[in-house]
């Protein structure tokens, strides 16, 4: 209880600060869990510079435009009943989330040193996919996101999801299409 009262205590002092840490902690997290759990590597087989570029994207990219998302998300729709929520979610997952996942995916490929040839073939395959896995998990999430998670809190459920992310779902570039499912399309 005591570290939860701190993470409260630094959300209120620096709210963007602990939302971008907090985005990059998971994704770090849920790495470690599909490399260790899912994929079974153990120690010495733990490829930590994947690990280490899913915490820069939750730092550098997830925790920043999802923060920034929600909050604009907030202004437009404000409010909280039950059709604010259905109204976000439909705004979010019509509009954002196919556009996230589009800036995403090219981004996870770059970082693992994609051509630009290499990564635009690469988002027009996975592309598709990705976007209808997408729906599949993330409209009723993100209802509940919306309708019971005080903005402050929102982007942490949406990140925690990505540790239950199906295993079957990995790509050849090195972070498993699963875990960018479960981050990227947050939205």
């Amino acid at each position: 209880m005591a570290l939860w009262r701190a993470y409260q205590r630094a959300l209120a002092a620096h709210p963007w600060k602990v939302q971008v840490l907090t985005a990059g902690s998971l994704m770090g997290l849920g790495d470690i869990i599909s490399q260790q759990l899912v994929e079974r590597r153990g120690l010495q087989e733990h490829r930590m510079g994947r690990t280490l570029t899913m915490v820069s994207l939750g730092c550098g990219f997830v925790g920043p435009v999802l923060g920034g998302w929600y909050r604009v998300l907030d202004r437009f729709i404000p409010g909280t009943t039950k059709m604010d929520a259905l109204k976000k979610m439909l705004l979010d997952q019509g509009g954002f989330a196919p556009c996230f996942l589009g800036c995403f995916l090219p981004l996870v490929g770059t970082l693992n040193g994609l051509s630009a040839q290499d990564n635009w073939a690469k988002l027009q395959r996975d592309y598709p996919d990705a976007l209808i896995t997408n729906y599949y998990l993330w409209p009723p999430v993100q209802l509940a996101n919306f309708y019971l998670v005080p903005l402050h809190y929102r982007e942490d459920p949406a990140s925690t999801t990505l540790v239950s992310t199906p295993p079957e779902l990995s790509t050849s570039d090195g972070i498993s299409a699963g875990q960018c499912l479960g981050c990227c399309s947050l939205g």
